[in-house]
């Protein structure tokens, strides 16, 4: 198992410890639910150096990204992020990226579990555009601060930076308690908060500081188990769960992901397909009657199996036991009346409006 350079912080802060995309990671500190629950209302930190971080240079890096990801990149200024995925000639999902555009440079970040075969889906593509992919994983570590405290506790350390002015899904470069960094305004919590990437051989120092200074306005270390119900609160996919190389993005609800306007790009003409012909299936959203779903349990209608749930939960902030699922076309209407079968008893379930929770933009604290 490998383990990122705040391993050793994550054992005296009492973490319990799970292996997860071939890494030894934090699942929580003190439970799932106080940090779901602190995250929601103050500010949480997490350890994200498991996440691949590629860097891609050369004149042509746009041209590459472009025809790699999903999304448009023209647009995109210096110094902006954006969502896209890249998809296999047949439209499959390969995995879900953040692309980062700086001015002679892209930054791309993917999952950890993806990181080699992503990796090697790139190299594959490079010689036509004549770029260079540096994996920047092993030396570059990723914390992120989320949370309505976020900003005041990462401003509190970055004077130099107004990060308050910043946009959502853009990024710069600077300095956080005197460490060179990268400060982007995202994450997968849908709450406000920060992504920042340091040098590795700094990243203990700068997690113990952030956790300091952001204990009076209540930021605790949080861990892989709140990002998820967190992630799942807000319907943020996961791969391996709402997408994988057996979904596309049309039936994934991430179609707006999808520029079939910016010209060629891998798997193209058969997503264009796909949303020519309908597709068969649609993520949606499940309440769930008494009983918590799981990834993989049946969801039937009068008796009949139409889909399967990809990820569930009960909800730490409404206490409904929620769920994403897939099921087939027709059956997607708010309100829809469905069953799931959860181990040996089958419990009713509706359709409900995705996300299940979207902050308030007031929510977000300003400095004090």
């Amino acid at each position: 198992m490998k383990r990122t350079p705040l391993f050793e912080e994550h054992q005296k802060l009492g973490a319990r410890m799970i292996p997860f995309g071939g890494w030894e990671m934090p699942v929580w500190y003190t439970s799932i639910v106080d940090e779901h629950v602190s995250v929601r209302n103050q500010a949480g930190l997490f350890d994200l150096s498991h996440m691949g971080r590629l860097r891609v240079t050369g004149p042509r890096t746009l041209d590459f990204l472009q025809y790699l990801v999903t999304s448009d990149l023209v647009e995109l200024p210096v110094g902006g992020c954006k969502y896209g995925l890249f998809c296999a000639e047949d439209g499959g999902i390969l995995d879900d990226v953040l692309i980062y555009k700086g001015f002679d440079y892209g930054f791309v970040v993917v999952n950890a579990a993806n990181l080699e075969g992503d990796l090697a889906w790139m190299r594959r593509w490079a010689g036509r555009f004549d770029v260079t992919i540096e994996d920047q994983s092993p030396t570059l570590a990723m914390i992120a601060a989320q949370g309505p405290n976020a900003l005041g506790v990462v401003q509190a350390l970055a004077s130099k930076m107004d990060l308050l002015s910043m946009k959502y899904y853009t990024f710069v470069e600077g300095e956080i308690d005197k460490v060179k960094a990268i400060v982007s305004r995202t994450g997968y919590t849908g709450e406000d908060g920060f992504e920042l990437y340091v040098d590795a051989s700094k990243a203990r120092k700068l997690w113990n500081t952030l956790l300091l200074t952001g204990r009076s306005k209540g930021m605790v270390p949080a861990g892989l188990g709140a990002r998820d119900t967190l992630r799942l609160e807000a319907a943020m996919a996961l791969y391996g769960h709402e997408i994988t190389r057996a979904t596309n993005p049309l039936e994934a609800g991430l179609a707006w992901a999808v520029s079939f306007d910016k010209g060629d790009f891998l798997g193209r003409e058969a997503l264009a397909r796909a949303k020519e012909e309908g597709i068969s299936r649609r993520l949606v959203g499940l309440e769930v009657e008494k009983r918590v779903p799981r990834q993989g349990y049946a969801v039937s209608k009068e008796a009949k199996t139409v889909g399967e749930v990809t990820s569930g939960t009960q909800s730490p902030l409404t206490k409904k036991n929620i769920a994403m699922a897939y099921v087939a076309a027709g059956q997607e209407a708010i309100g829809n009346a469905l069953a799931v079968q959860v181990r040996t008893e089958t419990v009713g379930a509706v359709v409900v409006k995705l996300p299940f929770y979207k902050r308030a933009r007031e929510k977000t604290k300003r400095i004090s």
